[in-house]
């Protein structure tokens, strides 16, 4: 019973001490970390998942906080497709006096999060908590820590009656996670409002920190592969399970899906990916370190394209890579199949188009195999490396942490960005966020970012945007 008694005593003194830990942090927080801080609680508190669930409620949400704070309805864009919406926002910059006014920036985010199943958590995904210096929920890296940060930058800049060179424009898109099709229905239908010089993403980029929590190097993401998948099936008469064929429809799927395992697609290289390899190559140990730099100064090194290939993570940034990820064959146990399909998903290097990875595909399979494109895939260039973006950007992460590498990078993944591109305009994927890699858990179970990262993030984009659209 006394031991009881002494384990509940610490407990409490436990339990106060971290609340009274909280609480002097909270109070040491300015009024626009917990504008945004707040901001964020709410905005993770919108189950906004596919197909569209609570995106319109939120993008309603925002939409109204913007127009209390002094944005016009005519600034204000609200859009439903289909089960999910989209928001966009105007912020006006001062007339101009010569008639020559410069086109807008796009600030990008995105409202939607992949599903999140709560029995799966150790804490509830739409429910912003912190905890051992993370902020925990879905969202939390996966980019409502982008919305919350855009958002509250429209509200500080508003108070402060800041008055931009050219136009700002909040986007805001409803289904990055799944189609993409908010943000393609902004650039058909409503040009004008994103029709901009360039746009400057949240869900892209970023800093990395090492297992220390020391930070490593900074990302700016100027390109992203294209996302293709296509169908490569086997077809046969079948007949009786007990007269087995030679021509199985399954063996010869399974024959065709060994040829694009073992194939390699051609060695490709940009300005953004070579830059890549030679910074991270300065701060990377070993075999991966040397050829990184080796390749970077000399593309056509096979010796070092063969060490990337070994490494999953960096392999992406010099080729186009084909994987077999889903399979689909016969039809009775007892039945030899009429058709074998396998859904080989592809990251195709910026500027090769969909069709040419097709067609490549269909020649080492042979013709015996069909392949083909499995909906309609987007593609598009590399964007140039813009002096005065990474100016602004370089001045804003060193005023964090001096003298870190700044690196552009091009990511397998793919983002909003992709369609920007792809309608000429150049984007530049600026994460605020700092964070190891062993928490990167986006998508995952208890996603989270670093509380001082969040924090941090505000004046990232704060400085960048006064830097590129202020006088």
């Amino acid at each position: 019973m006394r031991s009881a008694s002494l384990v509940g005593a610490l407990l409490l003194v436990i339990v106060s001490s971290a609340s009274h830990a909280a609480d002097v942090l909270t109070a040491s927080r300015t009024p626009e970390q917990l504008e945004a801080r707040a901001l964020l609680a709410r905005v993770m508190a919108f189950k906004s998942v596919p197909p569209g669930y609570e995106t319109p409620e939120l993008a309603q949400y925002l939409a109204d906080r913007l127009k209390a704070a002094g944005f016009p309805d005519k600034d204000i864009l609200l859009g439903r497709h289909e089960e999910t919406a989209f928001l966009a926002v105007r912020y006006r910059a001062a007339l101009s006096t010569t008639g020559a006014a410069k086109k807008p920036i796009l600030l990008l985010s995105h409202l939607d999060v992949v599903p999140a199943l709560k029995e799966h958590w150790k804490r509830d995904p739409f429910e912003l908590q912190e905890a051992n210096g993370y902020f925990y929920g879905r969202g939390a890296l996966d980019v409502k820590n982008g919305v919350a940060t855009l958002v509250s930058l429209f509200l500080r800049l508003k108070r402060e009656n800041f008055v931009p060179t050219r136009d700002l424009v909040l986007v805001l898109s409803g289904d990055e996670e799944t189609t993409g099709a908010t943000t393609m229905k902004l650039l058909s239908e409503h040009r004008d409002w994103v029709d901009a010089e360039y746009a400057l993403n949240t869900d892209a980029g970023g800093g990395t920190l090492d297992p220390t929590g020391r930070a490593r190097s900074y990302n700016i993401q100027t390109a992203e592969k294209t996302y293709a998948s296509y169908k490569v099936s086997a077809y046969n008469p079948g007949g009786h399970s007990s007269q087995p064929r030679e021509d199985n429809a399954i063996y010869e799927l399974a024959a065709a899906l060994g040829k694009i395992q073992r194939h390699r697609f051609p060695v490709q290289w940009s300005d953004t990916t070579l830059a890549f390899f030679k910074a991270t190559g300065e701060i990377t140990d070993g075999a991966l370190g040397a050829a990184m730099r080796a390749f970077g100064a000399n593309p056509e090194d096979a010796a070092a394209a063969d060490e990337l290939w070994k490494h999953p993570v960096y392999l992406g940034a010099t080729r186009t890579t084909c994987v077999a990820t889903m399979l689909r064959a016969g039809h009775a146990e007892n039945a030899l199949p009429q058709q074998a399909s396998a859904t080989v998903n592809c990251r195709i290097f910026p500027g090769v188009t969909p069709e040419r990875i097709r067609r490549e595909l269909q020649s080492i399979v042979g013709e015996s195999i069909e392949v083909v494109s499995i909906d309609e895939p987007h593609y598009s260039e590399a964007s140039p490396l813009r002096e005065d973006v990474i100016q602004a950007v370089t001045a804003a992460v060193h005023a964090r942490y001096p003298g870190i590498p700044i690196i552009p990078i091009q990511e397998s993944g793919a983002t909003d960005g992709l369609f920007y591109r792809a309608a000429g305009i150049p984007t530049y994927g600026i994460s605020e966020t700092f964070i190891r890699a062993e928490d990167q858990f986006a998508h995952g179970l208890d996603e989270r970012i670093p509380v001082e990262s969040f924090y941090e993030g505000l004046e990232h984009w704060y400085r960048i945007v006064r830097s590129l659209a202020g006088r």
